[in-house]
């Protein structure tokens, strides 16, 4: 089963996230579904993610991470240099998700928000579910 990251359809910072694992994830590992569809909907419920969670999300097997624990585990598998960044996860969890708690607040403000998710190309379709 590949990895899952959830992520908020409405959010321009968000779907920028998303483009760039896209284009640093030449292996196609990473799917994708938005918090607000059917399937992203269905997936918080199984693995019981609580509704106050404002963050990306991802699921690899029956493990589920938010915040900067997601965020790094992504990068681990991502092209270049990016994966370097995962060294950050000996810093303590508090201290990381102070940063993305910070930019996950702003998120709106500083990047829009759209009325609808985006739809991806093609080439790319098939990593959505």
């Amino acid at each position: 089963m590949h990895p899952v990251v959830l992520f908020d359809g409405e959010c321009n910072f968000c779907d920028s996230s998303v483009q760039f694992i896209i284009k640093n994830d030449p292996k196609g590992m990473f799917h994708f579904a938005s918090l607000q569809s059917e399937t992203g909907q269905e997936l918080l419920k199984k693995h019981h993610v609580p509704s106050d969670i404002d963050s990306m999300i991802l699921i690899e097997g029956d493990k589920v991470y938010y915040k900067s624990a997601a965020a790094l585990r992504i990068c681990r598998h991502l092209k270049g240099a990016w994966k370097l960044l995962y060294a950050f996860i000996i810093v303590p969890r508090p201290i990381r998700n102070i940063a993305y708690d910070f930019i996950a607040k702003n998120r709106y403000k500083w990047f829009g928000k759209k009325e609808s998710c985006m739809l991806p190309s093609p080439s790319v379709r098939a990593r959505f579910i």
